[in-house]
């Protein structure tokens, strides 16, 4: 299993370079955004590690073009204090995060959870299509579409609307979202379910109520509605 470590400072790059050999994986380092997309693209590895203020290059635009490109899971690296940066790697296409400074037991638990989802994904034996009125989920190519038309949503996105979709007409708690969707359930990924909600609302206007929307029931979770819906219920 193949890991690009992408982080300017090569003394945490070391370590984390010596932390996963011990757990058996093969490692690969890059110091800049440039180098990192460059060996990205000619060792394919299994899943990146990205610092996302690198120089040359910073890690968001690698993930963003790593997620254009292809589907290789990413692990954003952040400061504790920068929520902000938590939030702007997940609206590129991050699937999940890990804030400075970390133990490599914490890293190597949120890489494993990262790449179990990822692998379920790919070897889904659920084939076929969901469809609500005019929106159609394609599990298998993580394609959607609204009126024929592709919508483009980050990982952490599909996986969320497919769960969502999943179980149309009723509520999914909060705790189930946040553990489909990250793997682990805390307080920050809590807040961060709400920003991916809105995303999904404003990619695919969904209202709030009544019939095609995404509707939050108070303190419980989220549910999406059909377009048989009725207007009843309260909203975000």
């Amino acid at each position: 299993m193949k890991v690009l470590v992408a982080d300017d400072d090569t003394d945490l790059v070391d370590l984390m370079d010596y932390a996963l050999r011990r757990e058996g994986y093969e490692v690969l380092k890059a110091v800049d955004g440039q180098q990192a997309l460059a060996r990205w693209q000619s060792d394919g590895p299994d899943i990146v590690l990205l610092d996302g203020s690198m120089p040359k290059m910073d890690g968001f635009e690698v993930c963003r073009r790593i997620r254009h490109e292809g589907k290789t899971p990413v692990i954003m690296l952040t400061a504790r204090s920068e929520e902000d940066d938590v939030i702007r790697g997940l609206q590129v296409g991050a699937d999940d995060y890990v804030t400075k400074p970390f133990s490599a037991k914490q890293l190597v638990a949120r890489m494993g959870a990262v790449l179990r989802r990822s692998q379920e994904s790919t070897y889904s034996q659920v084939s076929g299509q969901l469809r609500m009125g005019d929106l159609a989920l394609d599990r298998e190519s993580h394609q959607v579409t609204k009126n024929n038309r592709s919508v483009q949503l980050t990982p952490l996105e599909f996986r969320i609307l497919y769960r969502l979709a999943q179980n149309m007409g009723r509520v999914v708690p909060y705790s189930r979202l946040v553990e489909y969707g990250w793997g682990y359930y805390n307080e920050t990924t809590s807040n961060l379910l709400k920003t991916h909600i809105t995303h999904l609302r404003t990619k695919l206007g969904l209202g709030t109520h009544g019939a095609n929307a995404l509707r939050a029931l108070w303190g419980v979770g989220y549910v999406l509605t059909g377009p048989e819906a009725d207007a009843q219920g309260s909203a975000s």
